[in-house]
């Protein structure tokens, strides 16, 4: 099967198990870059305009999840509250403490790497991070540990920005396009706020500007969100949406993890249980990345060979427009000047969507220092060679990874953090909703039937049980949708005779509370909610 996958695609007839389908799609991924996109990029020097060429650890590498934020926001902090342990480099404080990226990673002894020694190792992805230059490399570094969440996942820790002009110049390198190169690469954008610190720094912004086309990935955290009252929390909420639509130019609004990520005690209880729902909303986030990494390469090789094809039509368009002798020079400021103008009119020939292309100021800024003359005239065969690659391939990739995610265990990040979510009485939910009482000899519902047995009995039962039109009249009053209360109605009519007794009317009463206090019903009537009397009946039943 996928015969185009070639030998490196490593495609078998036989059933794939979990780590086997991600290096089956890993390789077809790989070959299909290095057959159909890498001619076009070396051709019209893509390289050198936008970003490096894939290597094999950028289709073999673990998801990868990039931390940026201001200086204590507390970025380190979430990564060891994950990870459940201290890793080598790690340095917490209310001062900027965190100067360097670091990587950590999974290692069976734990060490750490320098960023020269890190960049020459051609089982890591960080190889084409040696174009920043010793001051970069210098300021990063991988830090290695035996951690089980590691196995699954790694973390990129960011140095924390500060506001100013100095901290800009005193680098040494370019801040925002390493930021770049990584947000092309990782599989998750991780923003941090403190919810003291809502204000966005010029170089914060302009990190955040850098995201651009990533969006997909990016994820907002407002952290330390325990250190303000209910009423603090929703203003500083709104300041931060306020903040956050100045910088980042999209209709739909980012999603939002409030809390509190360290493992100490809340300051302020009153929203324990809004944190611990974000909290697991953000864990199930993080622990989906590992099933969706192969789709995620894929969609992010999709976004590179459509910005190839782009590039290759404005550096043959300028090619093409260069004089033969006389005037190169002038020429070409001209073309530079006339970008956006070049911009529309291959639009309209090629029908490409504006999205497409790069930015207008930073092509311009790049082309101020090539040679026109040496760029290379439109070779239609290396775009039809794409074409195929997007409108055939792709699309067979695509069904490929879907079989087989379907025959396949589900693979979660496990360990650290993640475990104290899983099971057992703090996991989220337990005991609450129509998961209360599960752990008790007596029937949760009996405390509260008294005052259901008042009601009952007002509904003038016959033989013991009320009709359908009669439980109708009380449920309604409710104010639910009738598709919840007609659910609630299958859930409580335990015998299905279309009629309620005492326990069935107390069972829909208790049911009808759940959905008020803002919980789910559950699909089928757990076994710790059915009514006494109807126990064995309804188990058999089942």
């Amino acid at each position: 099967m996928f015969s185009w996958l070639g030998k490196q695609g490593g495609g078998r007839e036989r059933g794939i198990g979990g780590s086997d389908v991600v290096q089956t799609v890993t390789g077809a991924l790989r070959d299909l870059y290095l057959r159909k996109l890498l001619p076009l990029e070396e051709h019209y020097r893509f390289h050198d305009f936008h970003s490096p060429a894939l290597e094999e650890a950028d289709f073999e590498n673990k998801p990868m999840v990039l931390l940026v934020g201001q200086y204590s926001t507390g970025k380190t902090t979430f990564i060891r509250y994950l990870l459940e342990q201290d890793f080598p480099g790690m340095r917490i404080g209310p001062e900027p403490t965190t100067d360097s990226f670091i990587a950590v990673m999974y290692g069976e002894s734990e060490g750490s790497i320098p960023g020269n020694a890190l960049v020459v190792d051609p089982k890591k992805p960080f190889r084409k991070l040696s174009r920043f230059g010793n001051a970069f490399l210098n300021r990063f570094m991988c830090s290695q540990l035996p951690n089980q969440v590691l196995k699954s996942i790694s973390i990129i820790d960011s140095p924390g920005i500060l506001s100013g002009e100095k901290q800009r110049i005193s680098r040494g390198y370019d801040f925002c396009q390493v930021l770049q190169w990584f947000a092309e690469r990782v599989d998750r954008i991780i923003l941090l706020f403190d919810a003291h610190k809502l204000d966005i720094s010029d170089e914060f912004s302009e990190a955040i500007k850098s995201f651009r086309g990533q969006d997909d990935k990016i994820r907002v955290v407002l952290n330390k969100a325990d250190q303000v009252d209910t009423q603090q929390l929703m203003r500083v909420y709104g300041a931060l949406m306020w903040s956050l639509g100045k910088v980042i130019n999209t209709p739909e609004v980012l999603r939002v993890y409030i809390g509190s990520f360290w493992a100490h005690p809340l300051r302020n209880t009153d929203n324990r249980r809004l944190f611990e729902a974000e909290a697991q909303d953000l864990f199930k986030d993080i622990q989906s990345l590992p099933q969706k990494a192969a789709v995620r390469k894929l969609n992010d090789l999709i976004k590179r060979a459509r910005l190839a094809k782009v590039h290759a039509y404005i550096i043959s368009y300028l090619k093409k427009e260069m004089p033969s002798v006389f005037g190169k020079d002038n020429k070409k400021k001209e073309l530079i000047v006339r970008l956006p103008e070049i911009y529309l009119q291959l639009q309209r020939e090629y029908h490409i969507s504006a999205g497409d292309f790069p930015e207008v100021k930073k092509m311009q800024e790049l082309l101020e220092t090539c040679d026109f003359t040496k760029f290379h005239s439109l070779k239609p065969k290396l775009i039809e060679a794409v074409d195929n690659m997007l409108a055939n391939k792709i699309a067979s990739l695509m069904n490929l990874i879907s079989q087989e995610e379907s025959n396949m265990p589900t693979e979660i990040v496990q360990g650290g953090a993640f475990d104290g979510t899983m099971a057992g009485p703090f996991g989220h939910g337990y005991g609450e909703g129509a998961k209360e009482g599960a752990d008790e000899d007596e029937w949760i519902v009996a405390k509260d039937k008294p005052a259901y047995d008042e009601i009952f009995y007002t509904l003038s039962p016959v033989n013991g049980k009320i009709s359908g039109i009669s439980a109708k009249k009380e449920m309604v009053t409710s104010k639910l949708p009738n598709s919840v209360l007609g659910k609630i109605w299958k859930l409580s009519d335990c015998d299905g005779d279309g009629m309620l007794d005492d326990e069935e009317f107390a069972l829909a009463k208790h049911l009808i509370k759940i959905k008020l206090d803002g919980y789910e019903l559950p699909g089928t009537l757990p076994s710790h909610l059915v009514p006494p009397s109807h126990r064995k009946p309804f188990q058999t039943a089942e």
